[in-house]
């Protein structure tokens, strides 16, 4: 990840209309003529009255004369690439398509992209700029935004996220991208209305952006790096953000009767651990109510244990633990940028291994809660692990609601492919919450089905459950074995298996982890619980 790249906002009215002399700087300090200057255009080459001003007309007769040659229409999400017209202010000009309808292609006359659609765009700029951008950006949409600061600061969020890579173990690419940042790597400055309403709203952005970072970051480190004691580690360095961390060992663990965790990772040499964090930015009532609590499964690599899963694509297996990635990226979220509202994360990490000691099919455990459980898969490991975390959570600090979040079951990707995640809930309402911010970030969920007859399915002959209810409805039977262990509480369940790995590259992440959840939780918390 390259983390020079700088984002500076200056008024767009004080863009100049002519090319300065050679040697003298543009806004931000570089010399203008080594710029690129991005412009938006609509459908019918329409143009905003500041971007107009800017090129000049000669500036747009020339625009749509290129245009016409290579027939760029000015679709949401294109680019027409050019060398600047003289007159302008730059080498470069690029041209950026936003459409006569929303980014997604579905006509809307009257409402203004969402912020993920800003987002997008910001991420889609970033990647035609490439890796040594050196660009004035004139953010002057055709089709004014209901919010322009907002949405300026979402489009800064998408470029942001779109920059991050993960190339910590590529040597050779490792050099080159530091002697390129020793010659200085240029900055991105965005030219909107009112600079400071936009900066004053961007603050969140950058710190939702280092959470995702984190996130992504915890998923695409290997196994043999990133196992349980290491990770637990890696969260408490949330300490430095005025997050309080505690680390519960093996003994703890067996003290609290953790047989379900525990009994996951005793054919690993590597020990399991789980890391409660705590955010207490609750002011006034916020500090006075109830904690509202995230949950994450942390299988640091799922083999299936004595179940063992195909030899193909189990190298995908290291990011078994995006769900606790999530959880450890959005509480370094809020924390960066200090929500007034009481949080707790907590997060089960283990490895699922064969060998001598390993869990076996058939074997019975008792977990924290005092329910048995019969192991009939030792591959249906993660709702193990986040049946004791879960209990612990609800049982020590009484939150408002849980919701959990794990790389649960292939099933889900056969019913809702990698496009939403899915959503299980005991409460109407936190699941319409999430569900609209899922919607506002582009982190979409789809909710599925609970209930009495897929409860069913799970009953054991030898124990009061089987972690398995066999091949139908696998999510939904996965779902049910965790809401066992859920009380009373409010509770919502993110089944994130074909979202928060492997996910299908977007225009804001190229990276094979995505940190999926991290922005979807930041908006509920914003949106919701905080005063």
């Amino acid at each position: 990840m390259i983390e020079t790249m700088k984002i500076e906002f200056a008024a767009l009215a004080a863009l100049p209309p002519q090319t300065p002399p050679q040697d003298s700087p543009g806004p931000g300090g570089k010399a203008a003529a080594a710029r690129t200057l991005v412009i938006f255009m609509g459908k019918d080459f329409v143009f905003g009255a500041a971007t107009l001003h800017l090129i000049g007309d000669q500036g747009a007769a020339l625009v749509k004369k290129a245009a016409a040659a290579v027939k760029f229409k000015g679709k949401a999400l294109t680019a027409l690439d050019l060398i600047a017209p003289a007159g302008l202010a730059a080498e470069r000009l690029l041209v950026i398509g936003t459409g006569g309808e929303d980014l997604e292609g579905k006509t809307k006359k009257d409402m203004p992209p969402q912020p993920d659609d800003y987002a997008s765009l910001g991420g889609f700029v970033m990647g035609k700029l490439g890796k040594a951008a050196c660009a004035t950006i004139a953010f002057d949409p055709p089709r004014p935004p209901v919010d322009p600061a907002g949405a300026a600061a979402d489009f800064a969020l998408g470029m942001r996220l779109r920059d991050y890579r993960f190339d910590r173990y590529k040597t050779k690419k490792k050099d080159k991208d530091e002697d390129a940042a020793a010659k200085g790597r240029a900055d991105i400055i965005i030219a909107v209305d009112k600079p400071a309403a936009v900066r004053n709203k961007v603050k969140r952005g950058e710190a939702v952006s280092a959470g995702v970072f984190t996130a992504r970051s915890l998923v695409n480190e290997p196994a043999n790096i990133l196992y349980p004691e290491e990770f637990a580690d890696r969260a408490l360095a949330l300490k430095k953000h005025g997050v309080e961390v505690t680390v519960l060992d093996l003994a703890a663990m067996r003290e609290l009767g953790m047989g379900a965790l525990l009994g996951v990772g005793q054919g690993s040499v590597r020990e399991s651990r789980i890391v409660i964090m705590r955010w207490r930015g609750g002011k006034g009532a916020k500090a006075k109510s109830k904690p509202i609590a995230f949950v994450g499964k942390g299988v640091c690599f799922d083999t299936g244990g004595i179940s063992i899963k195909p030899a193909a694509g189990m190298e995908d297996m290291k990011g078994d633990m995006a769900g606790a990635a999530c959880v450890v990226g959005l509480m370094q979220a809020l924390a960066e940028r200090k929500a007034n509202v009481d949080v707790v994360g907590a997060i089960g990490l283990t490895e699922n291994m064969p060998g001598p000691d390993a869990q076996r099919p058939g074997d019975i455990v008792t977990s924290m809660s005092g329910q048995t459980i019969e192991v009939i898969n030792t591959d249906a490991e993660g709702r193990l692990v986040l049946a004791d975390v879960l209990w612990y959570v609800q049982d020590k600090f009484k939150p408002q609601f849980i919701v959990d979040l794990a790389t649960l079951t292939g099933a889900i990707l056969v019913a809702l492919g990698q496009e939403h995640a899915g959503l299980f809930t005991n409460n109407d309402e936190l699941g319409e919450r999430l569900i609209a911010a899922g919607k506002v970030t582009g982190e979409k969920l789809w909710r599925m089905p609970l209930g009495p007859v897929y409860d069913k399915m799970i009953d054991s002959k030898f124990a009061d459950m089987k972690n398995t209810g066999g091949r139908h409805a696998g999510s939904v039977t996965a779902a049910q074995f965790l809401q066992r262990f859920v009380n009373g509480t409010p509770w919502a369940h993110l089944d994130i298996a074909g979202t928060g790995m492997g996910s299908p590259a977007s225009e804001t992440n190229q990276s094979w982890g995505s940190g999926f959840g991290v922005r979807l939780l930041d908006r509920l918390v914003a949106d919701h619980y905080e005063g």
